[in-house]
């Protein structure tokens, strides 16, 4: 085991992804400071019992947009972002070899928190789910 620190990362950038994300297998297909959107295929290692995307993989994939958009809202000089909260509706299922397109847009970008709302829809464009989350802005330090 690593027992070595890790300093949180102030010069994100929106474009490089983590990995995490390369894992899920997401494609971001648009970053603005203004929206994100980005698509997901659903395999077979990101359903549920019964064959649909599993929730958890629903938030994640839409919890990487809300950071990605955050981050794309930091200052030149540097900040990170973590969130803070999340809270997903489900409405509909998507199924494995369907593909999951989610887009990010700002409720509200403040100082110190910024909101964002992640439509996610299937391949048919029916609603599947949003997910509403907050992240915390923070400045580099002495920046």
């Amino acid at each position: 085991m690593n027992d070595k620190p890790t300093s949180r990362n102030f010069m994100m950038k929106p474009e490089e992804q983590p990995p995490f994300a390369e894992f899920m297998g997401m494609k971001i297909t648009h970053v603005s400071p203004e929206r994100v959107t980005a698509e997901l295929a659903v395999t077979r290692n990101l359903t549920n019992r019964n064959g649909v995307m599993h929730g958890g993989a629903v938030m994640a994939f839409a919890d990487n947009l809300g950071g990605t958009a955050a981050t794309a809202n930091l200052p030149a000089s540097g900040g990170s972002t973590a969130t803070i909260e999340s809270k997903t509706n489900f409405f509909a299922g998507i199924p494995e070899g369907d593909v999951a397109k989610a887009e990010c847009t700002p409720l509200h970008r403040g100082r110190t928190t910024t909101v964002w709302q992640t439509k996610i829809t299937r391949g048919d464009g029916k609603l599947a789910a949003i997910v509403t989350q907050t992240q915390l802005m923070m400045s580099k330090p002495g920046g």
